[in-house]
């Protein structure tokens, strides 16, 4: 009797609760209705895809289909690691995303929390327009911009070497200047866009914490160390993980415009690889073998940055 009393009171509480998800989403059909198309996105061109994947570890032939090529196993990724520029392509794309982090991901918070401590309003929006203005520039443009700027014949940079008594640089056929050009570029095109979140976030910030801290003698900086950063500090973390979620993931657009065969030490990376080699030269199998393991090692960092913030900062995409 007790089991069945048991039984009965917990389908009685599944009915009840069944009942209340109906009637709220009854209730709100209409906005529940809104979300259908981005749900029919993300199944159609997000999940349905993965479908695909599987002839990374197939040897897959149009002809045949995906279901009817050869099955291979790991022999693709085996020949990937096996590979010569294996090693240069992996240090490539984790020596720009390092740098990147270290150099780029700070910078819009500095600029943040300088447009905030502007005391004239004008100027900080003056900054903010100026700052904001590169993000809305094409890559091709930008590209063509760096080509123009650094250039070895007329180009402002080396007008000013020369003028200075040296020998015209050509950076952009440099494997050397590649990164620093790729990573300091980005920052200029990028910080504005990137501080809009950061101001927001400060602009949250409990006003009454400010002025504690300015009658307790707490000089600017301090107020900067003290409140400001620790008020923005879950959203600092939460950037952070997302862009190590996508880790291996460089700007292919850019990289691409920028790469040639002089500065290929530097410049080829896993995206621009797949790209010359799975689009243009057909070997589709081996590249989305190299892709899934792009993938496989953003979605381990993205589990171990999201678990150690977890436990160290208290703050989590999940």
């Amino acid at each position: 009797m007790n089991n069945t009393a048991k039984t009965a009171g917990v389908a009685s509480r599944t009915k009840s609760r069944r009942s209340s998800l109906f009637k709220t989403l009854s209730s709100r059909y209409d906005l529940y209705m809104m979300l259908l198309i981005p749900i029919v996105y993300y199944l159609v061109f997000h999940y349905g895809p993965l479908y695909g994947l599987q002839i990374a570890f197939k040897n897959f032939s149009p002809a045949k289909g995906i279901s009817g090529s050869a099955w291979v196993g790991l022999d693709h990724f085996q020949r990937f690691v096996e590979s010569y520029y294996f090693w240069r392509l992996l240090w490539n794309t984790i020596s720009i995303n390092l740098f990147s982090l270290l150099f780029a991901f700070p910078i819009p918070i500095l600029l943040a929390l300088i447009v905030t401590e502007i005391r004239n309003k004008s100027f900080s929006k003056i900054v903010q327009n100026i700052t904001y203005i590169p993000h809305f520039i094409s890559i091709v443009v930008m590209v063509g911009m760096l080509m123009l700027f650094l250039s070895p014949r007329g180009g402002p940079l080396n007008a000013i070497i020369e003028a200075l008594g040296g020998d015209p640089v050509r950076f952009l056929d440099s494997a050397a200047w590649f990164k620093p050009i790729f990573i300091s570029s980005n920052i200029w095109q990028n910080m504005g866009w990137q501080s809009i979140i950061y101001i927001a976030a400060l602009a949250g910030v409990n006003p009454q914490l400010y002025e504690a801290a300015k009658m307790d003698g707490a000089s600017r900086m301090r107020r900067i160390w003290h409140v400001s950063i620790p008020g923005i500090l879950p959203v600092i973390v939460i950037l952070l993980i997302l862009d190590v979620g996508h880790f291996m993931n460089v700007g292919f657009e850019k990289i691409l415009l920028m790469q040639n065969n002089l500065n290929l030490d530097s410049s080829d990376v896993i995206s621009t690889f797949v790209y010359s080699t799975g689009i243009l030269k057909g070997e589709y199998s081996y590249t989305a073998a190299i892709g899934l393991f792009n993938s496989v090692i953003n979605l381990a960092l993205l589990l171990l940055v999201n678990r150690f913030a977890r436990k160290k900062a208290e703050t989590s995409l999940w």
